[in-house]
């Protein structure tokens, strides 16, 4: 039989920029009842939220859009709404694709919008470090998240947007089912899975932005690994490199352009 557990203790403060993030986190789970104080082979989830406050990702912008803007690389979708700014679904400076670049403007001062932390994976690693020192662990895994729409699905979830101490994939190809027959593309992802489970504990507007997942220890790591970046899509198999209005709109120019190039040579 295996079992996950997972829980999210109160009491972490308001953080702060250039608060030491990792001793504020390490303060609160040494405080735990000794059964629920992370052990060898646990994983400790942090919300990106937290992240960039404390690295200073707290920006003024009176105009949100701005923001995004500035955090954009390419637009994937743009639609418009009435009445509302543009939804606009776009590659961030991580090469994650969000809506809204990640800009995110709740539980932030008004006027002010948080950013993205500038290296998620390399936050985690810090976190990991700190934790590692001051709850006198050996093998413990970090996990940074985000929330996140996908393709084809409603509603949103929380996926990793960075980790340290643990493998990001579960690599199942070459293994055989439970019928003897191979598998032959199955790579699931560990760590969004393990965000995912983390938000149903830690609630969107509970204030609870840590948790501890037990269960996972096969895919803890004795060193940091690969991090979450691992995961981002390389552009030459993204299926969803653009949206379906665009991808409508750039085939009629092509061919447009395609045409106006026939009849120029002749054709």
């Amino acid at each position: 039989m295996e079992r996950l557990s997972v829980w999210a203790p109160d009491g972490l403060p308001e953080i702060r920029p250039g608060d030491d993030l990792g001793a504020l986190v390490a303060g609160l789970l040494a405080g735990l009842d000794d059964q629920d104080r992370p052990r060898d082979g646990d994983v400790v989830v942090v919300t990106s939220k937290i992240v960039s406050k404390a690295e200073g990702r707290v920006v003024a912008a009176d105009d949100r859009e701005a923001a995004i803007t500035a955090e954009t690389v390419r637009v994937v979708a743009r639609r418009e709404r009435p009445g509302q700014a543009p939804l606009r679904i776009v590659e961030n400076k991580l090469g994650l694709v969000m809506a809204a670049a990640g800009v995110d403007a709740s539980n932030t001062p008004e006027g002010t919008v948080l950013l993205l932390p500038v290296d998620p994976d390399a936050s985690a690693r810090t976190i990991r470090a700190a934790l590692v020192q001051r709850l006198g662990l050996r093998r413990l895994g970090v996990v940074v998240t985000d929330t996140a729409g996908r393709p084809w699905r409603d509603a949103l979830v929380d996926i990793a947007i960075g980790c340290a101490g643990i493998a990001p994939t579960d690599d199942l190809r070459g293994s055989t089912d439970s019928h003897g027959r191979p598998l032959n593309v199955t790579v699931t992802a560990v760590v969004d899975e393990i965000a995912a489970a983390s938000e149903l504990v830690r609630g969107k507007a509970s204030g609870r932005a840590v948790a501890v997942v037990r269960g996972m220890t096969h895919h803890v790591t004795d060193d940091d690994g690969p991090g979450a970046r691992v995961l981002v899509r390389g552009s030459a198999d993204d299926l969803f490199r653009e949206g379906s209005a665009e991808a409508y709109a750039r085939g009629v120019a092509d061919g447009r352009a395609g045409r106006t190039d026939d009849h120029r040579a002749g054709g």
